[in-house]
């Protein structure tokens, strides 16, 4: 996870606080509810330019902040893995 994942994250946790926010928090646990958990959706979509497919749309994404990194970095990378 890199620091602007992290403190993208930190609004939608309500209790985050100024804790450390670890591959292996659990963000139902730091306060993300189903209403954040749509409008990070969006935030992530926007400050990471990806769009995140229906099938990625499940509890599992969001259960954890590496979880969902995961996620973000695997629709960053470039499909095909080569350059012409």
């Amino acid at each position: 996870m890199n620091n602007e994942f992290t403190e993208m994250l930190r609004p939608f946790l309500k209790f985050a606080g100024n804790g450390e926010i670890s591959e292996e928090s659990r963000l139902r646990d730091l306060g993300l509810d189903s209403m954040r958990e749509i409008e990070l959706l969006f935030a992530i979509e926007d400050t990471f330019g990806v769009a995140v497919p229906d099938d990625k749309l499940v509890d599992s994404t969001f259960a954890t902040a590496g979880g969902l990194w995961d996620v973000v970095e695997e629709l960053r990378a470039p499909v095909g893995g080569g350059t012409r």
